[in-house]
């Protein structure tokens, strides 16, 4: 269980690194113009700029979801919660996984439409690697819960 711990506490650092690294690059298909790197973050701004109420949306699933169910599995890890609360966190988790979906919807739009040019960045694969982690974990977690209680 000391394994779950430290691979949860190590998320609470690596969540903000990947919101703040580049998840793709993006332009147009000319020659003479460069590509822009798009982060969680920067893409936030953008949304905050044109459309609140998705910008409200994808805040919750990018940051506070996977945030909150990550510092929740702390508190289970360290007695300061009940475990009764599992299921919830794996539907923060479910939603989570909905950001990265719509991530790689936009990608497959954008890149078949053919006017622009996306090339992925390391952020989306850690990005994504965080929150299958993060799914991983309260998975195991939960398993290790209901051993303790056949037990």
């Amino acid at each position: 269980m000391t394994g779950l711990k430290y691979a949860n506490l190590a998320l609470l650092v690596l969540y903000p690194v990947a919101w703040f690294a580049p998840l793709m690059r993006a332009g147009l298909n000319l020659p003479l113009f460069g590509l822009s790197e798009i982060s969680v973050i920067s893409g936030l701004q953008s949304l905050w700029r044109s459309d609140v109420f998705l910008a409200l949306v994808v805040t919750v699933f990018a940051l506070f979801a996977p945030y909150l169910k990550t510092i929740g599995l702390a508190l289970i890890h360290f007695g300061l919660l009940r475990r009764k609360v599992l299921p919830a966190l794996e539907i923060l988790g479910k939603l989570a996984m909905a950001d990265v979906f719509l991530i790689a919807l936009y990608v497959t739009l954008a890149k078949g439409i053919g006017l622009g040019r996306i090339e992925i960045a390391w952020g989306l694969y850690l990005f994504t690697a965080c929150i299958l982690a993060s799914i991983l974990i309260a998975w195991r977690t939960g398993a290790a819960r209901k051993r303790s209680i056949a037990q």
